[in-house]
């Protein structure tokens, strides 16, 4: 999948082109079933699959008070699409420049630029200036564009759409099983592998400690039963999530024991997919305690 990260670096070269425009963060079902819809056309047409987004959430720029927590990072994404069959992904940041684009500028700019034969958005999908386009104005002038275009309906589970900020809601209520559902996949956090105090370790159970960012959506503090991809092999793994209060360590992270391997993975990214929780934080009375609970959640992590 070839990636481009600069306006500059937009081109007609494409055959075909089929735009599905979206932040996609998360990559959610209603997320895939846009983009599945854009490959889809894409491969009738013997076109390219293309997707539009931005490196920042829109947000950010426009009222950072209002910002959401961003699901997944940016590299996660990036595989997400990569795996789905999307060819080409433009992923530009959004500037103060551009929020002043009209939704006409932005059409013109699709059309000057990569000169799409489709575009396709989700439902609630809004572009220009003041979010003013939105699906009507979309497939009202896509023909003044020389594209045709299709806005996608709502994906729903359980008669109820399928969206980012409930997603996010699920993960910080703690409802994982709810949460990986709605995603159609396992809730997933990316982050780089961090120097730690190195205290697993001297109890036979050295972890992988990776901050956790800010701006990013994570569960409630507990351990969990997780999948670890590492230089693209997949572990299993328990993770906790919390300030390890036995130790009073002050911030907050992700601590994670690869089962079954060892390597120095030091300043590498690894991906950590939730798949259940274990049980909730505690406070140990000694090290010993800790040493015999990390035994048990390490048979049931073997025996799940």
């Amino acid at each position: 999948m070839e990636i481009i990260k600069k306006i500059s670096g937009l081109t007609k070269k494409y055959p075909r082109p089929v735009v599905a425009l979206g932040m996609f963060d998360g990559v959610h079902l209603g997320h895939a079933s846009v983009i599945r819809h854009a490959i889809d056309i894409a491969k009738k047409i013997s076109g390219t699959a293309i997707v539009f987004t931005f490196s920042n959430h829109p947000l950010t720029v426009i009222a950072p008070e209002d910002a959401p927590l961003m699901i997944g990072s940016k590299n996660l994404r990036r595989e997400i699409f990569s795996d789905m069959g999307v060819e080409i992904l433009i992923e530009i940041p959004f500037t103060k420049d551009f929020s002043k684009k009209s939704p006409e500028e932005f059409l013109e700019l699709l059309r000057d630029k990569i000169s799409p034969a489709y575009v396709v958005t989700g439902p609630n999908y809004t572009f220009g200036r003041f979010g003013r386009g939105n699906g009507r104005l979309l497939l009202r002038e896509a023909e003044n564009y020389d594209f045709k275009a299709e806005v996608c309906q709502a994906f729903t589970v359980d008669r109820k759409t399928v969206s980012s900020t409930r997603i996010r809601a699920l993960i910080a209520a703690g409802d994982l099983i709810s949460a990986n559902q709605l995603l159609g996949r396992n809730f997933t956090y990316a982050g780089e592998v961090v120097n730690g105090d190195k205290r697993g370790r001297k109890i036979g159970f050295p972890t992988a400690n990776i901050e956790i960012a800010d701006r990013r959506a994570m569960l409630p503090n507990g351990a969990y039963i997780v999948r670890v991809k590492v230089r693209g092999e997949i572990f299993n793994g328990i993770a906790n999530v919390g300030d390890n209060p036995t130790f009073k360590v002050a911030r907050r992270r992700l601590e994670v024991f690869i089962d079954k391997f060892s390597g120095d993975i030091y300043g590498e990214e690894i991906f950590v997919s939730f798949v259940s929780k274990l049980r909730d934080e505690k406070i140990f009375s000694t090290v010993e305690d800790l040493k015999a609970q990390l035994n048990e959640d390490l048979k049931a992590m073997r025996n799940a």
